[in-house]
Order: structure tokens, then C-alpha cells, then sequence
């Protein structure tokens, strides 16, 4: 143990990550002042960038996984998966994108009906509609999950079917070499990034909780509040933590998703249900059709370029600031599935699961506003914390409706806090499959303590920036993560069909 607390990886982020809490907490409005003109800097200058990078990383792993390369296995070649499917999509689903989704989930569509993507697009019409759904659809996609592939993929290559380090630094040796500087910046930088896109879902899932709570027992949304909630969390998510990943995370994501089920069957059948039906299929349509232009779209030529600053500029510096940590679990848990069937489950399940439940949650707003005359997209203009709540008060079974909910954000929250500290105790110990607990409790406390840095310092707007700015050079990482794998893999020996007895 005392050997993992002096690994140079560990002293040099955990310290980076400690500098900045101080920091925030000594000057939160210079800290969210700072964040905000680097947040103008990197969405400016380089939106570009993160857009053609993550439409590239669809195409690789797309042409990956239809490739003689797919039949590949995450391990040795006889390996059988280590989690059930149900199980493993519970994983995926809870550690890759769970508390962000129910936040997003109305809040998204019908922020792009009351504002629309495009300037030459009247607001809150039944095109707004349909373009807020399509776009919502966009965001919570294929392109998403991309990032979080090709990162989890290369680590579980190596790690099961290698037997190295399940490290970044270690991924890019084929690249990079095995100089000792270059993999300890490579990692400390991996772990920074995690931390501040970690701190963005916890800080995102926080206020929705406050704002929870707010419709259900009348606490205010303020600072105090969301505070107290993140101490909570950070009780609960250190108790899972020591109970290891296949006891406290492997049940918390079965309950999530159960929970998720539930709640989506019950707004499925009564809410609009032959208007969720139609939006579903409407907006897969519009989807696939604006794949390609929505990937790479951008604003040189007319304003509303703040527009995409602030969503899909947004969204894939998020995921990417996500990467190293959802990358490094997706991998932990998919041992034994083979390339194909990695990529596919990855790239499909999951989003399919996204867009039933934005066409079932945020469809059930835009029909209430469209065909009731509600007000729901004003509200959530006014706070976008309480947009799946005030979605509840026109359904019935309002309050029991909230209360699962809350417990379903805490229990997200607690299941993508508790693997992160797995994931992080690894990264910063040499990609150890059994971290120290000491190790993983001080991840848990610094990501508490940065979470609650940027809520005091300026809200939602810190916590974006925050994962933004800290995601620009691992973008430069994942394209270097792709051409390590294409070294790697064709050295690898292809599996050959065996024919059955006659």
C-alpha cells in the first residue's frame, strides 16, 4: 500500500486536483471567471477539432468491428463474457452516461424548442419540436459512445488479452515508447481530465437533485443545499466503494436500470404513448438522415455559432473528459466479448436506451405544450434543474413519480462516484485490479471536494468549462489511442471459423 501512495502518477494529479480546490475555495468568482474565458478560448478556437475528431472515431470503430479483425476476442480467444448482457449494459449504462441522461433527458429537447438550433427556426412550433428531438437524439447517439469505445477498447485489449497494464500510457507505447516522463505525464494528465469530467456529472446530477427536492419538499435551490447533498453522496459513494466492484456496483447498476425501466415503462403508457411512439420513430429518421451534417456542423457563414458552443461543442468535450474513466470501466467489464460484438453492443444498446427514453420523457413535455397549451419549456428556460419535475406535474402519481426519480439520480450518482474511484485508485497505481482503499477514499473526497468548488463558484456554467477546457488534449490522446490499435491488431493472429461435425 505504501508503495501505491509513492507512485509519481498519484502524488502529481491528486496534487494538481488539491491545487485547484484550493483554489476555488479561496477565490470561486476569479475561478469561474478564469473558466469562462477558457471556455470562450477552446469552443472558439478549436469546436472544429473536437467535431471532426469524434465523427473520425465512428468511422474507425465502425470499419474495426465489420473488419476480419472483429471476431477478435477481449481475452484469450475460448474466453466467455465475464457479466451477464443484461448486467453489463446496467454497467455501461450507469457508469457511462446514467445521472447526465435523466438531467438531460427533458431538459434538452425542450431548451431546443424554446431555442432553437437554427436562427431561420421559429421557437417552440412542430418543426422547433421535431428539430429539438432530432438534435436531442444527435447528442446522446453513436458519436457519444465513439469516444468511450475506442478508449475502453484498447484498454481491455491490452489488458486481457495482452496481460498489461490497463493504463493510458501503457496503450500508446506502439506510438509513444516507453520513455518513463512521457507515461507519467500521459496518466496524471489521463486522471485530471477524469476528475474534472467526473466533477460535471456529479455538480449536473447535484443541482437536478436540489431541484428534486425543491418540487417535492420545498427546499430551496441554493448553494447550502447542494452542499449538503454532496456530502451525502460522497458518505454513500465511499461506502460502495469499499465493498468492491462485484458486490456495491454490480448491484447499484442493476437497480439503476431496473429503476430506469420503471419509470420509463410507466411515462411510456401514461403519458402520450402513440405520440412517444411516432417521435421515436420520427426522430431515428430525422437522425440518420442528419448524421453527417449535424456531426460536422458549424457556423462560419451566420450567427447562432454560441448555439453549438454550448450543446454539441459542449456535449463532445464532456464525453471526452469522461473518456479515460468510462473507457477504463467499459474495459474492466467486457472481458471475453469479442471486438464485433464489443463495438456494436457499445455503440447501439446504449444509445437506443438513450433516445426511448428522451422520445418518452421529452416527447411527453413537447406533446403537453404542443397539444395542452402547459408552459413546461418556459420553466425550464427559467431553471433547467426542475424540467423532468415539472414534467411530472402533469402526469399522475406526481410525487411518487419525483421521489423515484431522486432516488434514482442518487443512486446514478453513488454507482458513477463509486467506479470512478475504482477506475481513478487503478490509473494511479499502476493499473492495479485491486487498488488500495485508502487510495480510492482520497479520489472519492477530491471529487467531492472539486464538485463542490465549481457549484460554489459559478454553478452550471463551471461545471461546463471545467470538463471542456480539461478535455482539448486528451482529444489529441484518443486519435493516438486509434492509431496505436491499428498497429497492435495487425500483428494479432485472426481467429479461423471452425466447421461443425456433419
Amino acid at each position: 500500500m505504501k508503495k501505491q501512495l509513492r507512485n509519481p502518477v498519484f502524488i502529481i494529479s491528486a496534487s494538481v486536483i488539491l491545487i485547484l480546490v484550493i483554489l476555488g475555495a479561496a477565490n470561486p468568482e476569479g475561478f469561474g471567471q478564469v473558466s469562462g474565458q477558457l471556455f470562450n478560448f477552446t469552443t472558439i478556437n478549436f469546436g472544429w477539432f473536437y467535431l471532426i475528431s469524434v465523427f473520425g472515431f465512428v468511422i474507425f470503430l465502425v470499419a474495426l468491428a465489420l473488419s476480419k479483425y472483429g471476431k477478435i476476442k477481449l481475452g484469450p480467444q475460448d474466453s466467455k463474457p465475464e457479466y451477464p448482457f443484461f448486467t453489463w449494459i446496467g454497467m455501461l449504462f450507469s457508469a457511462g452516461f446514467g445521472a447526465g441522461l435523466v438531467f438531460w433527458g427533458v431538459a434538452e429537447p425542450m431548451s431546443h424548442f424554446f431555442e432553437t438550433p437554427f436562427t431561420n427556426l421559429d421557437a417552440q412550433t412542430e418543426e422547433a419540436a421535431r428539430v429539438a428531438m432530432g438534435y436531442s437524439f444527435f447528442h446522446w447517439g453513436v458519436n457519444q459512445w465513439s469516444v468511450f469505445a475506442i478508449v475502453g477498447l484498447l484498454i481491455a485489449f491490452l489488458q486481457f488479452r495482452k496481460d498489461k497494464e490497463g493504463l493510458i500510457s501503457t496503450a500508446l507505447e506502439p506510438v509513444l515508447g516507453k520513455r518513463r516522463g512521457v507515461k507519467i505525464t500521459i496518466d496524471s494528465l489521463a486522471v485530471i481530465a477524469t476528475v474534472m469530467g467526473i466533477a460535471t456529472s456529479l455538480g449536473l446530477g447535484i443541482l437536478q437533485m436540489n431541484g428534486g427536492l425543491n418540487a417535492v419538499f420545498g427546499l430551496p435551490n441554493e448553494t447550502w443545499v447542494q452542499l449538503a447533498i454532496t456530502g451525502v453522496l460522497l458518505i454513500l459513494y465511499l461506502t460502495s466503494s469499499s465493498t468492491g466492484l462485484n458486490k456495491g456496483i454490480k448491484w447499484l447498476s442493476n437497480v439503476n436500470l431496473g429503476l430506469c425501466l420503471v419509470l420509463l415503462l410507466f411515462v411510456f403508457i401514461a403519458g402520450p404513448t402513440l405520440f412517444i411512439l411516432n417521435t421515436f420513430t420520427l426522430g431515428i429518421g430525422d437522425y440518420i438522415a442528419n448524421f453527417v451534417s449535424y456531426s460536422l456542423r458549424l457556423s462560419p457563414y451566420e450567427g447562432n455559432g454560441a448555439w453549438l458552443q454550448e450543446w454539441t461543442i459542449f456535449y463532445w468535450a464532456w464525453v471526452i473528459a469522461w473518456s479515460p474513466f468510462v473507457g477504463a470501466f467499459v474495459a474492466r467489464v467486457s472481458r471475453g466479448r469479442s471486438i464485433r460484438e464489443f463495438i456494436f453492443g457499445v455503440l447501439v444498446v446504449p444509445p437506443v436506451i438513450a433516445c426511448l427514453w428522451i422520445a418518452s420523457f421529452g416527447g411527453t413535455a413537447l406533446n403537453s405544450d404542443l397539444n395542452n397549451g402547459t408552459q413546461i419549456a418556459e420553466a425550464v428556460n427559467n431553471d433547467i434543474t426542475l424540467a423532468l419535475f415539472e414534467t411530472y406535474q402533469h402526469l399522475p402519481m406526481t410525487n411518487i413519480l419525483s421521489f423515484l426519480s431522486i432516488l434514482l439520480i442518487a443512486t446514478f450518482l453513488i454507482t458513477s462516484a463509486d467506479s470512478a474511484t475504482y477506475i481513478l485508485a487503478s490509473m494511479t497505481t499502476g493499473g492495479s485490479l485491486t487498488p488500495a482503499l485508502p487510495i480510492k477514499l482520497t479520489w472519492g473526497i477530491l471529487m467531492a471536494a472539486i464538485s463542490a468548488v465549481l457549484l460554489v463558484a459559478d454553478g452550471l456554467n463551471a461545471l461546463q468549462t471545467a470538463s471542456l477546457v480539461s478535455a482539448l488534449p486528451f482529444t489529441v490522446v484518443i486519435i493516438l489511442f486509434a492509431y496505436s490499435f491499428t498497429k497492435i491488431i495487425r500483428k494479432e493472429e485472426i481467429p479461423q471459423r471452425t466447421k461443425g461435425k456433419k
